[in-house]
């Protein structure tokens, strides 16, 4: 809950929570935590009466439409029966878009400028020695001219 507050982050709500509610505070704490145990009790027992109404064992993960009939209602041979005409179509289009991607970056390299184009040759090696390139004759400007 805290993960992505940094130490100063915590320290100025702790002293906003002294100064707001002061003598109070060990009070508001407590009453905070009594308040949480009673939350997690009443989803215990919630989870507890609903095993019982229904018969089998149900944890709190369990509570959401897909993972309830996934686990309590479709057997094995059921999912498969129903992922397996998905499957091939999922493998189509996975290595349609595995293609896509792949011309991509063929694109991308052979236009990016700090990439050496590729050629069937090999580049030329580079002169041991080399001479600096004469210098290029500057050009007049129009500002000058006039």
């Amino acid at each position: 809950m805290f993960e992505n507050l940094n130490v100063w982050e915590v320290g100025a709500l702790l002293l906003l929570a002294l100064l707001i509610f002061g003598d109070r505070l060990p009070a508001v704490i407590a009453d905070g935590l009594r308040m949480v145990r009673n939350l997690r009790t009443m989803a215990r027992n919630a989870t507890t009466d609903l095993s019982k109404e229904l018969g089998t064992d149900i944890q709190l993960e369990d509570l959401h439409p897909k993972a309830f009939i996934r686990k309590h209602l479709l057997t094995e041979e059921d999912e498969q029966a129903i992922r397996k005409p998905l499957q091939g179509i999922y493998d189509d289009l996975r290595a349609d878009v595995t293609h896509v991607h792949n011309d991509l970056k063929e694109v991308a390299t052979a236009v990016d400028p700090r990439t050496p184009a590729a050629s069937s040759s090999p580049a030329p090696p580079a002169p041991a020695a080399t001479t600096p390139a004469p210098p290029v004759p500057r050009t007049a400007t129009y500002d000058e001219i006039t």
